[in-house]
């Protein structure tokens, strides 16, 4: 055999192993596209699961109060008796949360549940007052004990005021000086 059809036979065995090659690839691509096709005639069943999603909120609760000020220049031979005044608490607690505030009896009573010694104090002197749940001030506010009562509330997640009152009953033989006192606040909820 000569080298130019030897050629020529290598030639035409490697073309007829090509078209092989490429016909089986067509036949695989076209068997691929029509299994997907049938399967998409089908409907492709769906596979579900669940998953948890989670969230816990807390109670809280916050307050603050404004100064109870009785007045900056009282004059204890022209003011009448008792001296009344005002303030607010501000207390805000997550929606539907129960709470109770409760005042102590002062820095100056000598006791966080002396209520009935409650006393602002200039130096050494001493101005008695008292501080009530209610606008006639019969209700003393202290933290449930020592005949006091407390104030019990229900959070809206919003700011709601509480008002104190405050109440001195006298000025009598009262030294002239600047009078404080510091009542601490706590919010049980």
């Amino acid at each position: 055999m000569s080298t130019t059809k030897y050629l020529k036979a290598i030639r035409a065995e490697r073309n007829s192993g090509f078209k092989t090659a490429m016909l089986l690839s067509s036949l695989a691509i076209g068997a691929g596209l029509m299994f997907s096709a049938v399967q998409e005639a089908r409907g492709a069943t769906p596979v579900t699961n669940t998953f948890p999603v989670t969230a816990t909120i807390t109670s809280s609760c916050t307050v603050s109060g404004s100064n109870l000020n009785f007045g900056s220049a009282i004059d204890p031979l022209v003011a009448g008796t008792p001296l009344d005044a005002t303030s607010t608490l501000t207390v805000t607690c997550s929606n539907t949360t129960p709470y109770t505030v409760a005042l102590n009896a002062g820095a100056n009573a000598g006791g966080a549940t002396n209520f009935t010694s409650r006393t602002m104090k200039s130096g050494s002197d001493t101005l008695g007052y008292q501080l009530y749940l209610d606008s006639g001030r019969s209700s003393v506010w202290g933290d449930g004990t020592a005949s006091s009562s407390a104030k019990n509330g229900t959070g809206s997640g919003s700011a709601q005021s509480l008002s104190v009152y405050g109440r001195i009953p006298s000025l009598a033989s009262v030294v002239p000086g600047s009078y404080t006192d510091t009542v601490t606040v706590t919010i049980s909820y």
